[in-house]
């Protein structure tokens, strides 16, 4: 907004306040929950003048004219619009305006996400296009740059000019996560952007999974100032006491609500807990929608209602720097809140932002915008040959019967081990052993060195027949396949690259289920409604071929990824997430 745009704007306000004008929208006979001091006040109405709020308080008088909208809210609750400050919309499968549909009607005002999946796969151009995306929405999007810590070489960290491009708009608050184990191997590389962050006046988002004492305390001391990734109560605390912003997850990929509220019980201040999605599914979005089941979550297990409330809303804005326009019900703020039953049903009858009703017992009134995405958006797989079988052997010499290699041994559905184990050999070549559920893993670059693939073993999946591929793995451009054979992973890998990207299941060389992600390869325009049902459909195929993960999609998706320990995989081999070295297949 320009200066005198913003300054008439508030001028509107003064008019309206000294009875040269009335308002345009006014919520009346509600308790308003006040977040700046955790009071809930009955009776009070709100009037806003355009997007912004004018008057808060129990005596409205001529602030309301013949000419006002007045919504009576009958007694029930009004709180600020809800906030989700750490979420990777990019990785979530749908597009930004299926995702809005839903969220809006739930009540969710504003969201920060991050952008580092577009990045290794389509660069600045292909972060802009995803911004793009969700500029213009009827709530307000705002964004991190990619920090961009990768296991892979040929996925490059944003080069200065593209940071300083990036950090300089009004819509990306700071740098996103960077994994701690990264950054403290490659210091050299991060900590230029790091300190370009902070002379910008922008937070640096941090991702410290398993850093404790002085590891903990150097990562922090680098300047990071928050961490989404405390699982339990302990951690959160140690978090809290070294001056970080802790981000407690309520979504797809984790839920750790409720080990983390245990730190209810150490009497601490509440005002550096933030409650978060860091991504949510197809399935769980449409069946349990979106921030307000994590406020819900919240005073199910016995927050307070404010606080939780406030960890949703004063909480992230503050961090941000953004709650000069939101987070609170307040004079000169946007006019985001919710009208809810009650205190503790965080079930909105009204969706209010900027100062519009946008949605109405569960009926959206104002829809998103749909974006055109670029042609390269929806031509991000650059491999132009086709993937053979033969491009998954394993080949050693001069042995025969059994040879010790290193597995990627799935210790849960996102951490691996590194385990050593005797497979078979057959005329030289490394053989798969299902009945010992040792499986082949490949990973294929798509975009920076396309057709570049490495190919290793992996424990834990259980499928006894078929493989699984997907286009979606994190901190990478590549494809990422787990087969019980060859051919069907050569199948199900040319497979994604005919649709331009997707998640396959095949099994005897015959596709059963397949979801195309055209868009970067990681999303689709799809309904939610259907997507939602191929994700079922696709997880009830795997469950069939034995596979025990919850999500295999997001388990495959984090092989790659350069933030969960111990081992993973890319094109170039496998790494050690400790110490960022390669590791050989075969152990010395």
């Amino acid at each position: 907004m320009n200066p005198e745009s913003a300054i008439d704007n508030r001028k509107a306000l003064i008019n309206v306040l000294t009875g040269r004008d009335s308002a345009d929208l006014a919520v009346v006979n509600g308790g308003v929950v006040n977040v700046y001091t955790g009071e809930l006040l009955h009776n009070h109405s709100i009037a806003m003048k355009g997007e912004l709020i004018a008057y808060v308080g129990d005596a409205p008088g001529d602030v309301i004219g013949p000419d006002t909208v007045i919504i009576d809210a009958g007694g029930k609750t009004v709180i600020p619009g809800l906030i989700d400050s750490h979420t990777h919309l990019a990785d979530c499968k749908y597009s930004p305006f299926e995702f809005l549909k839903r969220s809006i009607t739930g009540g969710t005002t504003t969201v920060i996400t991050e952008t580092m999946e577009p990045f290794p796969i389509a660069g600045y151009e292909g972060v802009t296009d995803f911004m793009e995306s969700l500029m213009g929405q009827p709530i307000k999007i705002f964004f991190t740059a990619p920090a961009m810590v990768s296991i892979s070489g040929n996925v490059k960290i944003p080069g200065k000019d593209i940071l300083h491009r990036l950090l300089s708009r009004e819509d990306v608050l700071g740098l996103g996560e960077a994994y701690w184990q990264g950054v403290m191997q490659r210091k050299d590389d991060f900590l230029p952007n790091f300190m370009a962050t902070m002379d910008m006046g922008k937070r640096l988002e941090g991702h410290s999974a398993g850093a404790r004492g002085k590891k903990l305390i150097a990562y922090v001391a680098t300047g990071v100032t928050s961490c989404h990734e405390p699982v339990n109560a302990g951690e959160a605390l140690e978090r809290l006491r070294l001056g970080l912003y802790v981000m407690i997850r309520e979504g797809s990929v984790r839920k750790d609500l409720a080990a983390v509220s245990g730190i209810m019980e150490e009497g601490i201040d509440y005002r550096r807990l933030i409650l978060v999605t860091d991504g949510v599914n197809p399935v769980e979005l449409l069946e349990k929608g979106y921030m307000e089941n994590v406020v819900q979550k919240a005073i199910d297990i016995g927050i307070d209602p404010v606080k939780a409330i406030r960890m949703a809303t004063l909480n992230p804005a503050e961090y941000f720097g953004l709650d000069r326009i939101t987070g609170g019900i307040a004079p000169g703020r946007h006019g985001d809140m919710l009208i809810i039953p009650s205190l503790r049903e965080i079930r909105p009858e009204y969706v209010i932002s900027r100062g519009k009703v946008i949605a109405k017992r569960g009926k959206l009134l104002a829809p998103p915008r749909r974006h055109v995405f670029s042609h390269h958006a929806f031509n991000s797989i650059a491999v132009t040959r086709e993937i053979r079988p033969s491009d998954f052997i394993i080949r050693i010499n001069n042995i025969q019967g059994r040879v010790k290699v290193r597995v990627i041994d799935m210790v849960t559905d996102l951490v691996a081990r590194e385990h050593i184990a005797s497979v078979p050999v057959i005329d030289g070549v490394i053989k798969t052993d299902i009945e010992s559920d040792i499986l082949k893993v490949a990973a294929i670059d798509r975009a920076n060195a396309p057709g570049c693939l490495f190919t290793g073993l992996v424990r834990g999946f259980r499928i006894k027949r078929g493989a699984i591929a997907s286009s979606s793995a994190w901190d990478s451009s590549d494809i990422i396949v787990v087969g019980t054979n060859e051919t069907d992973m050569a199948k199900a890998v040319n497979r994604i690259c005919a649709l331009q990207g997707g998640a396959v299941v095949c099994v005897d060389g015959r596709i059963l289920s397949e979801i195309p992600l055209p868009i970067f390869g990681l999303m689709t325009e799809m309904p939610l409604e259907d997507l939602a049902g191929k994700f079922r459909e696709m997880a009830g195929f795997i469950k069939g071929l034995g596979c025990p993960f919850e999500d295999t999609l997001l388990t495959l998706a984090t092989l790659t990824g350069a933030a969960i320990p111990f081992i993973r995989i890319c094109e170039e081999g496998l790494v050690n997430i400790k110490d960022g070295d390669n590791l050989k297949l075969f152990p010395a």
